[in-house]
């Protein structure tokens, strides 16, 4: 299978040099020359890495190398597809000239009768095409994995007590801290989250990607996060190792009982399948906390009629559940007086659109619920595009994002 990506890729090279050898032809012979060779610079980098990841052991260097090649690979031919595009294109209108010169000109019906070189003009396109994705997937990496945001956004609630009327939450999720590769950018983003002085923290889970040591370089910086109401947190579907091959059982355990230790180590007040109780004024809401409950191939390790037991007759009800599908999956169906639940997990796909009141991403297209604020009768569900990245290092039009929820009462 490898070899055959080797010979696709070769495949398109060769095609979008062609387009490299038209706009280049008139240039000077060291420009030309310096040009034609860099173009190959990718393409021996690319096959070199399927080569290894073939006949080497591409798991002897860590996750973060092995991500960053697939990256690399990924990019660069994603963008020469879109020259391929145009070439495709310049192809056929010279092909249509060809046929027409068989039948002479006068049964052309208007065509030229001769066949045309490659347009310089569709090349010079073909080139810029190619270009603009790789310049934003590239723009992506260096500014948009830690281009920070802050969403705002308010939520009535007729039950909530004058007590907590102007509650502050802020809610972070999908940290995982095993992709980073800027530990100042990360620590700017916690500081700019302290700044807004929360009352209470939510963290909807994905500490790591796979292993609970990922986040051991970054325990001096969460560990800032801070609020007088406490800090809660639960687990994502990437916290239980699921998608690492362990060398045994016993070691999956163990990374989870570390995960755990983790948590605590931060000062996050990890909710398994249980609920805590904020009290002010002489007034109590709730915050249930479900460990990973997700529909469809996602793991289901939570049990909401556990956390929610005892929570029955709290005027306010808050959950956290890292996955969105679990709102119309379980949660409104069955718990129709949970007012809000927080999640995550989708990370606006890191890639999208957002201007105005629009919003497109292909996330949209696997999850109904996939960023921002939704509501359904009188219940809210708010997805959080996420603190981290995963896979693709950085984020083209979905930025990072740290929500700030007030609670009013309504």
């Amino acid at each position: 299978m490898v070899f055959i990506f080797i010979l696709v890729f070769i495949a398109i090279d060769y095609y979008v040099f062609q387009a490299v050898l038209t706009v280049s032809k008139t240039w000077t012979p060291l420009a030309k020359t310096g040009f034609r060779l860099a173009f190959w610079i990718p393409t021996i980098l690319s096959v070199a890495a399927l080569l290894w990841w073939a006949l080497g052991n591409p798991y002897a260097i860590s996750a973060n190398l092995r991500n960053w090649m697939i990256t690399g690979v990924v990019t660069v031919y994603f963008s020469k597809v879109f020259a391929v595009v145009i070439l495709f294109a310049d192809d056929i209108q010279r092909g249509v000239r060809y046929v027409a010169s068989m039948f002479g000109k006068e049964k052309a019906s208007g065509l030229p009768g001769e066949v045309i070189p490659r347009s310089e003009f569709l090349s010079k396109t073909a080139l810029v095409a190619a270009s603009i994705p790789f310049g934003a997937f590239t723009y992506g990496i260096i500014s948009g994995a830690h281009d920070y945001r802050i969403k705002r956004l308010t939520i009535n609630l007729p039950n909530l007590p004058k007590s907590f009327d102007g509650i502050q939450i802020v809610q972070i999720s999908d940290i995982h801290s095993g992709s980073f590769f800027n530990k100042t950018a990360v620590k700017g983003g916690i500081d700019l989250l302290l700044k807004e002085k929360p009352d209470v923290i939510f963290f909807t889970g994905d500490l790591v990607n796979n292993k609970s040591s990922e986040v051991r370089d970054y325990i001096d910086i969460f560990n800032k996060v801070k609020a007088p109401l406490g800090v809660f947190s639960v687990t994502g579907n990437h916290d239980y190792g699921d998608y690492y091959q362990w060398q045994s059982a016993n070691a999956k355990v163990q990374n989870f009982q570390d995960l755990i230790a983790a948590h605590k180590e931060l000062g996050f007040d990890l909710l398994m399948n249980e609920h805590r109780w904020l009290e002010q004024g002489g007034d109590k809401i709730a915050i249930i906390g479900n460990e990973n409950w997700g529909a469809g191939r996602f793991s289901k390790y939570g049990k909401l009629n556990q956390a929610y037991a005892g929570t029955e007759d709290a005027t306010v009800k808050l959950l956290l559940s890292h996955d969105p599908s679990h709102w119309d999956a379980q949660v409104r169906p069955e718990y129709g007086d949970i007012d809000v639940m927080f999640a995550g997990h989708t990370h606006g796909f890191q890639f999208g659109v957002e201007i105005g009141g629009f919003k497109w991403s292909p996330s949209q297209y696997i999850y109904k619920q996939w960023a921002g604020l939704y509501q359904e009768s009188q219940q809210y569900l708010y997805v959080n595009r996420g603190f981290g990245f995963i896979g693709y290092p950085g984020r083209v039009g979905i930025p990072p994002e740290i929500t700030v929820v007030t609670l009013k009462t309504a």
